[in-house]
C-alpha cells in the first residue's frame, strides 16, 4: 500500500521535477488527439481530449517518485479514474497486464493490480493546471505505488493484455513492476545485490 507519510526506501525529496524525454518531446495536435483503449476488452473505446476532461473526476495529493532516487512531495493530481475506463471497456478477466502506449513510441507495462486498486488514473492536470507538454500533455497514467517511468507521458493508448511484455525501459533492464515500496528498480534487484544500472 502507498505510504502516507515519509519516503519509500532509497528516495530523497527534490525541489522540482527533472524532465526526461529519451525519445524527444513530441508535437501534439490536440484537435486530432485520441486516447484509444483496446486489447482484451468487450468494447474498444476512443476519447478526445475534451471527452477525457469531462470524465476527470478523481483528484488527490500524492508524491511522485523517480527511479533515479528523487521524489517530489505533495503533487496534486486530477484525471480519469482507471476503474471507470475498465468498466466502460468491459475488460476481460484474462487481462493481467496493461500496456501504456505513447505518441513518441514509448511503452510501459503495468500489472492489473496497480490499475484496479482505486488509486490509478489517467492524469490530465497537475497542481491545478493542465499537464505541460514537458510533463506529458495531454495525458499520462499515474499509479502512486509505482516509479515514475511507468507514468508514461503523452499517452495515446491503453492496451489490456494477458501476458507480460517489455516496454521501453524494461528492455533496458528496469524492473517489470517497479513498486516504490519494494524498491523494485531493476530486474533481479535486491537490497544486498544490485545489478549494474543500465545506461540512461
Amino acid at each position: 500500500m502507498l505510504k502516507k507519510e515519509g519516503l519509500p526506501p532509497g528516495q530523497r525529496y527534490g525541489r522540482k521535477f527533472i524532465i526526461y524525454a529519451d525519445l524527444g518531446i513530441p508535437d501534439v495536435d490536440i484537435e486530432r488527439y485520441r486516447l484509444r483503449v483496446n486489447g482484451l476488452v468487450e468494447r474498444e473505446l476512443e476519447f478526445t481530449y475534451d471527452e477525457l476532461k469531462q470524465k476527470a473526476t478523481m483528484e488527490y495529493v500524492r508524491d511522485f517518485h523517480c527511479v533515479t532516487r528523487w521524489s517530489i512531495k505533495d503533487v496534486r493530481w486530477k484525471g480519469v479514474p482507471m476503474l471507470d475506463i475498465i468498466r466502460e471497456a468491459g475488460v476481460k478477466g484474462e487481462a493481467k497486464w496493461v500496456m501504456f502506449h505513447c505518441i513518441d513510441g514509448y511503452t510501459a507495462p503495468v500489472p492489473m493490480e496497480y490499475v484496479t486498486d482505486g488509486q490509478a488514473m489517467v492524469a490530465l492536470y497537475m497542481n491545478g493546471e493542465p499537464l505541460s507538454l514537458e510533463q506529458g500533455f495531454p495525458a499520462r497514467p499515474f499509479m502512486p505505488n509505482l516509479y515514475g517511468w511507468k507514468s508514461a507521458k503523452w499517452l495515446n493508448g491503453i492496451e489490456f493484455i494477458a501476458d507480460y511484455e517489455d516496454g521501453y525501459w524494461e528492455e533496458r533492464g528496469y524492473h517489470e513492476v517497479g513498486d516504490v515500496n519494494r524498491e523494485e528498480r531493476f530486474k533481479d534487484f535486491s537490497a544486498s545485490r544490485q545489478k549494474k544500472r543500465p545506461v540512461l
